[in-house]
């Protein structure tokens, strides 16, 4: 009757594709009836664990004496190592993960014990009196220390196109540079939490805020040495996620349910968020080294880029996360002839893990600053040499990884973005305040994002659903993908509702669980809507078509002649309320359930070579902020920004919309604020919000402007939509990009500063003393 990424018919339904439905728990939000795992009722008998953590970066454990935990107050059980029954590994690829350390511990912070209470607070009391002895190992604790020890998670990757040092010889212009890049804390507003609540015959039902409830019930079981039939992970909805939650939720769901199966009473365990932020992993910090040749428009002849990354302890995803900022070294350019070496450095810090762009964003920031410094070295406007780059017309389409960019609207949408932000004049009068004013500066800066959309670990690209039509003609609605606050919920409601031709209101949205669509993936990649929302429409569709050639018989007419039209089915001349067909189908045995199931198509990837196509498509946008700088202090702010993003045809504006401003004040925040500090006995020190600073309300910019591109997938997704979630982060390397061109104009646009990220205060003051001294009379 229909076919994948068919164009729907136009509906007369209420939250129908392309409406602004409200996300299905706002009103719980704003009102705090939102129900999180920490607020479901407690089961009786329930007791509440906490984590004893190193206090080393490396050292062996000579020995760990719990007498004292085990004689506190309230205390009801204290494990370790020791007491797991079977595997003691909560990692997602490779078994270097342990949920308590064994003999040596690898960073501070690392789980070496769990003691389990009456009350929240008297187990954190009597996790404090563990005595324990360590002796000391040498500890690498930065990416420097590990280069230098040659500690590397595997070896060097490499990505080439072209020949790059031969067009490096022979360019008319060359320079090099080096970028550093901080990492990021998560900072959810609900912190990593899960209670387990033990049933009969070694079952166990695990409540957790995860992004990969399968991970966790495979985890879970291998742990315990039971099969995976015997564990149910559920969540309903998370307080943000943004890829922490996508492993670093294993770590403390496996405690609750071996302390569960061990006491044979419901455990929960919700961390405070010091120890939230010391136990749990980050976005990775960077360091990336760029040689570039290039001719006299500052087009890129030639380029080597070496990206170094400080992975922690163990493998958990870096893999993956650096294969993909090699992916994206490239953002929207051509890059002909490129050499693109990435070092995976094993560090004794906490294992950095998912962030919300998975290491395409810290791929774009080098070629950003290659950018930039193209301009200020020909006293061009930035914008004209990242022009000058976009990747066009064949041959310029052909990514370092041999992927065809073959859906390219970049320079449509910058050039659009161009004209609606007033680009041009803005920067002359920009160029006028500075000459005349001595310590405040301001700078422009529109950059554009090309993300790729899939993951690029191919067998990950599928998704099942689950859904139901009960005899009234409401339907119940289950799949793989979970809900962190994104409304992908709501728009896989929207997806299932337009296929019935139905309200959105009648279709109920349950929490995301192993027991009933069973071996997914995790909800990341920005995939949510594209896998989840086809395998819901495949589902629906199959009812849909037993429903069709049952209206047929009814009505005398072809299945291809009903159709489903306003919460009623017609043909034939004739048509019934789509509740009483379903009452009517139901009573002649006409099934009314269906899985359904997607897997992405035309998608490859070699990783022994980096080559194929690992993205389905690509989303992209293009952002242009405004900053002022305090050359005194380094104080800054952003006063306005554009926005021009494209989500193809969207399934639901508000909440693209949300998704695009959020995205872009996280990576705002990560690029200027977001500063993680670590002692030299690599101990976290800024672990509270009382010293690590996300953007706050007044942080967001007093001139925020954001548009949707009026377009639409060339591939057949579904309804032709294009994901949201991670692409805008991106946006936001305009930001940084706009205070380097403040920094730069102390100087004249003569000298690139050297600011890395965050752009904090002080940094911003360094680089403006550093231009100040490197462009002074000798």
């Amino acid at each position: 009757m229909s076919k994948p990424g068919r164009a729907p018919q136009k509906a007369l339904v209420d939250g129908g594709v392309g409406e602004s439905l409200h996300h299905d728990s706002a009103h719980k939000h704003v009102s705090g009836r939102a129900v999180y795992v920490d607020d479901i009722p407690e089961p009786p008998g329930l007791l509440h664990l906490c984590l004893g953590l190193s206090e080393r970066a490396h050292a062996r454990i000579v020995s760990l004496d719990l007498s004292k935990v085990r004689g506190a107050a309230g205390v009801v059980g204290v494990f370790a190592v020791n007491d797991i029954p079977g595997d003691n590994n909560v990692a997602p690829v490779f078994k270097d993960d342990p949920l308590f350390a064994d003999g040596v511990v690898e960073y501070a912070g690392q789980s070496m014990f769990a003691v389990v209470a009456v009350s929240r607070e008297l187990a954190r009391a009597a996790a404090r009196l563990a005595v324990i002895e360590y002796a000391d190992l040498p500890a690498a604790l930065t990416i420097a220390d590990a280069a230098r020890q040659g500690l590397e998670l595997e070896k060097p990757q490499r990505m080439t196109l072209g020949d790059a040092p031969a067009a490096l010889a022979g360019a008319r212009h060359r320079i090099g540079g080096k970028l550093v890049i901080g990492g990021q804390d998560h900072f959810y507003l609900e912190g990593q939490v899960s209670l387990a609540v033990p049933g009969e015959d070694r079952d166990m039902l695990v409540y957790s805020s995860t992004q990969h409830p399968s991970e966790m019930q495979h985890l879970i079981a291998r742990m315990l040495g039971i099969p995976n039939n015997a564990v149910t992970v559920e969540v309903r909805r998370m307080g943000g996620a943004f890829g922490g939650k996508e492993s670093q939720a294993a770590l403390p769901a496996a405690a609750a349910a071996l302390a569960a199966a061990k006491l044979g009473k419901p455990v929960k365990v919700c961390l405070d968020r010091d120890d939230d932020m010391i136990l749990t992993g980050k976005r990775h910090d960077f360091e990336i080294e760029y040689d570039v040749g290039f001719d006299d428009d500052g087009r890129i002849e030639g380029i080597e880029t070496v990206l170094r990354s400080r992975c922690g302890y163990s493998a958990d995803l870096s893999l993956a996360i650096n294969d993909r900022a090699l992916c994206h070294c490239d953002n929207a350019y051509f890059l002909n002839n490129a050499t693109l070496v990435s070092h995976r450095h094993k560090t004794n810090t906490v294992s950095n893990t998912a962030f919300r762009g998975f290491g395409g964003p810290q791929g774009m920031m080098g070629i950003e600053r290659v950018m930039d410094a193209i301009a200020l070295h020909l006293g061009k406007d930035p914008l004209d040499v990242r022009k000058a780059n976009l990747y066009g017309a064949a041959p310029r389409n052909l990514t370092p990884y041999r992927q065809t960019v073959d859906d390219n609207i970049a320079p449509e949408i910058i050039g659009a973005l161009e004209e609606k932000a007033d680009y041009r004049a803005r920067r002359k009068a920009i160029a006028d305040f500075n000459a005349n004013s001595r310590v405040l500066k301001r700078g422009l800066a529109l950059t554009p994002v090309k993300f790729g959309i899939s993951f690029t670990t191919t067998r990950l690209n599928h998704a099942g659903a689950l859904v139901h039509v009960y005899t009234d003609g409401s339907v119940h609605l289950n799949h793989g993908g979970t809900e962190m606050g994104q409304g992908l919920m709501t728009k896989v409601a929207q997806i299932v509702a337009e296929e019935f031709q139905i309200d959105a209101a009648n279709v109920k949205i349950t929490a995301t669980t192993t027991g009933k669509v069973p071996n997914t993936s995790a909800t990341a990649a920005s995939s949510g809507a594209d896998l989840n929302g086809m395998a819901a429409q495949a589902a629906a569709r199959t009812i849909k078509d037993r429903l069709a050639a049952f209206a047929a018989e009814k009505f005398g007419c072809a299945p291809a002649d009903v159709a489903f039209r306003s919460n009623r089915v017609e043909g034939g001349g004739q048509w019934v309320p789509f509740a009483d067909l379903v009452r009517e189908a139901h009573l002649a045995r006409v099934s009314l359930s269906s899985t359904g199931h997607y897997k992405t198509p035309d998608i490859h990837y070699d990783r022994a070579t980096h080559r194929g196509r690992p993205f389905y498509y690509f989303s992209y946008g293009a952002a242009v902020s405004e900053v002022v700088i305090d050359t005194l202090t380094g104080e800054n702010k952003v006063v306005r920004v554009d926005i021009l993003h494209d989500v193809g045809r969207s399934l639901n504006p508000a909440i693209d919309l949300g998704q695009i401003e959020g995205g872009f004040i996280q990576g705002m925040g990560w690029l200027t604020t977001e500063e993680l500090c670590f002692d030299d006995k690599g101990r976290l020190t800024t672990h509270a919000p009382s010293t690590y600073k996300i953007p706050a309300c007044s942080d967001r910019p007093p001139i925020f402007h954001m548009e949707i591109w009026k377009g639409r997938n060339r591939e057949p997704t579904v309804h032709r939509s294009k994901a949201v979630g991670e692409p805008p982060l991106m946006l936001a390397i305009s930001v940084f990009s706009a205070l380097v061109d403040a920094v730069a104009s102390v100087c004249g646009h003569t000298i690139m500063p050297n600011l890395d990220a965050p752009a904090t205060p002080e940094r911003i003051l360094f680089a403006v003393e550093g231009v100040r001294r490197a462009s002074a009379p000798p």
